[in-house]
């Protein structure tokens, strides 16, 4: 009987025209989808080389933004543990690899993870030869994990989630998954219910670590600049933050919000994904909202200091400008057509909807917003982020809402409500601060890791790379 892998990795190849029209396609929005396409075949033209010394290297897998920006706390924790190895991080979309650039610079090395070929991954393992694999989250490349496995390189899942929907999906593939899941070397979940749902598809040697998106504290340049966004929205006016929205939930707030068209009340909409930013313009202009552009306003370059950083981290927020001018009376919306500034923008609000919720997409991360303080709103579909929801609304520090014609009318009664967003302030700041450690318990498991590995130039043993590459 033929090997799952085998089977995978056919379907892979009969896939391979439909990659390239994906590109394509996605690239007329995100023309940055046609960079770098020789690194998703596992191509690569950097080397892991610091002053003419090969430095072990320790690489982290985040897909996009939200994983990358997971990894701040742990990228510091590791470049201060482990000084004499590279870091080096992988991404899936370029929206991924814009945050790392703006989060680190050239403080680490990044390229695209290639796609699951195994003639592509093993190219990536023998160009790089990392001493430590970490995948964040949820990701389960078969033939990525296989040639890991097969090469001796060490590779760990941390901060694992497993909903109970992306659950169901990987148990139609029950033994492909068991297979590969059991090539990891270690995986450390965010919580009891993702460590059983990875264990339940045949995981092993897993963990309860905590979500390390509590570790990360916001930057001081970034609630700055959240001071100046908020003088710029007018210091008397109350602002409504919609924030990380997605594709079709803008159309819904936007019919809600009639409601609050009071020149006393501003509303902040920051789409998730940057290629829709003028599809949303689009939107507000077909409805007749008065709106200005956050690219609008006076822009700066700032320097991040990272939590228990050594070194600081450089962070654009956009081009610089000689000029800017604040948000007229009239403007009923702004839309927040930038990268990089969401800490900025939920220290400048009274109060944020978490988008990704109203429609069943899973919801976007509330911690950032608590950890500035700012009381959360959140839609019913939340399985992404299930029991960070769940502790929120339980420590009092968000409401959750079932419709957007709720949402903005909680919206309006808590920002009429001055004591009761105090309240809720304060559970914010104390609903993050008892759920910080993950980051501990990931360098700890990593340590142990490490310790036991051999050097990177042992890694890759000349007869596995001798072998057919298919």
């Amino acid at each position: 009987m033929l090997n799952p892998r085998t089977f995978y990795s056919s379907a892979l190849w009969l896939l391979l025209p439909y990659i390239f029209v994906r590109l394509a396609w996605r690239a007329r929005k995100q023309p940055e989808y046609l960079h770098h396409i020789a690194e998703r075949f596992g191509f690569y033209t950097r080397r892991p080389d610091f002053d003419n010394e090969v430095q072990p290297v320790i690489w982290l897998h985040a897909v996009s933004v939200g994983e990358t920006r997971a990894t701040q706390s742990l990228v510091t924790r590791l470049r201060a543990t482990y000084p004499d190895h590279r870091i080096l991080l992988t991404h899936t979309t370029p929206t991924g690899r814009a945050a790392s650039e703006q989060l680190y610079g050239d403080e680490v090395m990044r390229v695209y993870l290639p796609y699951d070929y195994p003639f592509a991954v093993r190219r990536f393992l023998r160009h790089f030869k990392p001493q430590l694999g970490i995948l964040m989250e949820t990701e389960i490349w078969v033939n990525l994990i296989h040639a890991c496995h097969e090469a001796g390189t060490p590779l760990l899942l941390l901060n694992g989630r497993m909903s109970e929907k992306s659950a169901k999906g990987y148990a139609g593939f029950a033994k492909l998954t068991r297979i590969a899941l059991g090539e990891l070397t270690a995986i450390a979940a965010q919580t009891t219910d993702d460590a059983a749902r990875l264990t339940a598809l045949g995981a092993h040697n897993v963990s309860v670590m905590g979500n390390l998106k509590f570790d990360i504290s916001p930057p001081s340049a970034m609630l700055e600049l959240g001071k100046q966004l908020r003088e710029q929205f007018g210091a008397g006016r109350r602002v409504f933050l919609a924030a990380s929205t997605r594709d079709g939930e803008e159309a819904l707030l936007l019919d809600a919000l009639k409601q609050m068209h009071d020149p006393k009340f501003l509303v902040v909409m920051v789409p998730r994904h940057p290629q829709r930013f003028n599809e949303v313009a689009s939107l507000l202009e077909q409805r007749g909202i008065r709106y200005q552009r956050r690219s609008e306003l006076n822009q700066s370059t700032v320097r991040v200091e990272p939590v228990e950083a050594h070194e600081p981290v450089h962070i654009s927020t956009g081009s610089m400008r000689t000029e800017g001018r604040g948000v007229s009376a009239e403007t009923q919306v702004v839309l927040g057509d930038s990268m990089g500034e969401m800490f900025a923008y939920y220290a400048a609000a009274n109060l944020a909807f978490i988008g990704g919720s109203l429609l069943p997409l899973g919801g976007q991360n509330l911690i950032e917003s608590c950890a500035v303080g700012t009381p959360v709103l959140i839609g019913p579909y939340t399985y992404n982020f299930a029991e960070a929801t769940r502790l929120a609304i339980q420590n009092g520090a968000a409401i959750q809402v079932h419709d957007a014609t709720i949402l903005v009318s909680e919206a309006l009664h808590l920002l009429n409500d001055a004591s009761a967003l105090n309240v809720m302030r304060g559970q914010c700041l104390k609903f993050v601060g008892s759920n910080r450690g993950a980051t501990d318990k990931s360098v700890q498991i990593i340590g142990g890791v490490i310790d036991k590995s051999p050097s990177p130039r042992n890694i890759l043993a000349p007869n596995i790379w001798n072998s057919h590459e298919s």
